[in-house]
């Protein structure tokens, strides 16, 4: 089945198998940094789902995802960008004023990505990428404060009648309040809720919790042909998150999420 799949999404050569490769490439440096400083991560969502289902990418997947505890993602920002080649970039707000996500990203700077939602088109990094997600334990009622409050900047750059330079300002004072004020605020009151339950980090949109127990001590799993970090609990990882994962969804409704793709090396 596996070869068939990848017969019709992504053949060798094709245009979404290069740039699995170079997100594969992406996620071997991030791993390279993780292991010499003892960082734990895993892979996550629709990577750990093919890593258990394909031993690889889904064949029709065109990102990838990681993720790690708050407290290990802040110390990878401090020696990720010592550790990088000249054509990879670590993307955040504080190396892309205009980038607008509470998670970083990698970024290979020898491609050119542009994304069907369009929110990269005020960014300075766009190529290929991963994503970099922290978790931090939140309720869904705060977890969901905090998506609608970074929602507003969306609200912003959907409004194609703003101005450059009005949309930025909207978008930098937004930022700001959410991640100096809000966000730390949201963050205290976390605190007296004594569940278990981990969630992405304050300002995003997904609310599908994690349970550390599912998680720790983490374990290894084949992905292309290598080893990578995984929940030691895949399956019930998996399991929470997207019910029977060993179905297929429908393959006729399958959409990339970028408009437009290019190599430059």
């Amino acid at each position: 089945m596996d070869n068939e799949l990848r017969k019709r999404f992504n053949p060798d050569g094709s245009l979404l198998r290069r740039q699995q490769l170079r997100m594969l490439e992406l996620l071997e440096t991030i791993d390279a940094v993780c292991r010499k400083h003892q960082i734990p991560y895993w892979l996550s969502s629709g990577t750990l789902l093919g890593a258990a289902r394909h031993k690889g990418f889904i064949p029709w997947d065109d990102d990838l995802d990681i993720e790690m505890l708050r407290p290990d993602y802040l110390r990878l920002l401090e020696v990720l960008p010592h550790e990088l080649p000249a054509n990879y970039a670590l993307q955040t707000h504080e190396t892309d004023p205009h980038y607008i996500f509470i998670y970083g990203k990698l970024r290979d700077k020898d491609s050119y990505l542009e994304e069907t939602n369009s929110y990269d088109r005020i960014f300075r990094y766009t190529g290929i990428y991963i994503d970099i997600f922290p978790l931090e334990k939140a309720p869904y009622c705060l977890a969901w404060i905090g998506g609608h409050m970074q929602g507003q900047i969306y609200n912003q750059l959907n409004n194609r009648k703003l101005k450059e330079s009005t949309l930025y300002k909207r978008i930098r004072r937004i930022y700001r309040f959410n991640t100096r004020v809000g966000f730390p605020i949201l963050r205290f009151i976390a605190r007296f809720f004594p569940g278990k339950e981990l969630r992405h980090s304050f300002g995003t949109a997904y609310f599908k919790p994690r349970y550390p127990e599912d998680i720790f001590p983490l374990a290894e799993m084949e992905f292309e042909g290598r080893n990578f970090p995984v929940p030691h609990r895949t399956d019930a990882v998996l399991t929470k998150i997207y019910g029977n994962y060993m179905e297929l969804p429908d393959l006729d409704s399958i959409h990339p999420h970028y408009n437009k793709l290019e190599f430059y090396k």
